[in-house]
């Protein structure tokens, strides 16, 4: 028994993570706006209840999505959903609870996030997406993931709240650095793996400024409600997983052996997904 799962382990398994499309991005943003507003309402309705939601729904979404050894559209995105619901609750609970200035959290973030980039590069050799084929790596994948949606939380809150920019100032700044990237990418300037992860950060404060906007009342809010919001992007977003679950768009393509993946280019920065190990 124990040789079978040492075997199993130790397979490569298929490729975890959606391709990169319109749809992928869409869906990412509306996951920021959800973390945001839901967190911030079960919080406005119970701090305890909040936090077990919250911690036991990100674990049940971490343990389902793992357990699967492809990609499927609606456990992936739905264990994104709970981290922007558990990211959100860390860094407010940190910032509240222990008082901690967003001037702060914010770096220390950031410090999170590019530590988790440097033990993933050092230990695999690529921080492609399109090489998340192993256990260890999508350890790496969703750490990584779990600490973007932290430091957006925290940079979004310091430019609305305490830099005093408001949500639609705010939302403005991170997309204009959102589109940078994109545009640096699209003219060959910039590698596609940077660039993907560039972009990826900056939709957490982008996706939660646009929400706070519309739900929260003050800094330029629109005041209708975490609830109202919440209960809005749900629903397109439920539309947008049924979409790509039916279609089956956003499933990548396995590419021949020793072929680089087309948004894969750069061998220094991404090396071509390699059968390793799951667990070592």
């Amino acid at each position: 028994m124990s040789s079978h799962r040492n075997r199993l382990r130790s397979q490569p398994l298929a490729i975890k993570v959606p391709e990169i499309t319109l749809v992928f991005w869409v869906l990412k943003l509306l996951t920021t706006g959800m973390g945001e507003a839901m967190s911030d309402f079960m919080g406005q309705q119970s701090v305890p209840i909040a936090a077990a939601v919250g911690i036991i729904g990100f674990t049940f979404a971490m343990w389902w999505q793992v357990r699967s050894r492809e990609y499927r559209a609606p456990v992936y995105w739905f264990a994104v959903m709970m981290v922007a619901v558990f990211g959100t609750m860390a860094a407010d609970g940190i910032h509240d609870g222990a008082d901690i200035p967003y001037a702060v959290t914010t770096p220390l973030f950031a410090a999170v996030v590019a530590a988790t980039f440097l033990l993933w590069y050092r230990s695999e050799g690529t921080l492609s997406i399109h090489s998340i084929n192993t256990r260890r790596r999508e350890r790496f994948y969703w750490t990584a993931v779990l600490g973007t949606f932290a430091l957006g939380t925290a940079a979004g809150d310091l430019t609305a709240y305490s830099m005093h920019l408001g949500f639609w100032t705010s939302a403005v700044l991170f997309a204009v650095v959102f589109a940078v990237p994109a545009v640096l990418w699209q003219r060959g300037r910039l590698n596609p793996i940077l660039a993907f992860w560039a972009a990826y950060v900056v939709t957490r404060p982008l996706g939660a400024s646009f929400a706070d906007g519309f739900s929260k009342p003050g800094s330029g809010g629109l005041s209708l409600g975490d609830g109202t919001v919440s209960v809005v992007a749900l629903v397109v977003f439920i539309a947008l997983v049924a979409y790509v679950t039916i279609t089956g768009r956003d499933v990548q393509q396995a590419t021949p052996a020793g072929e680089p993946h087309p948004h894969h280019p750069h061998p220094h920065l991404g090396l071509a997904p390699q059968a390793q190990p799951a667990e070592n």
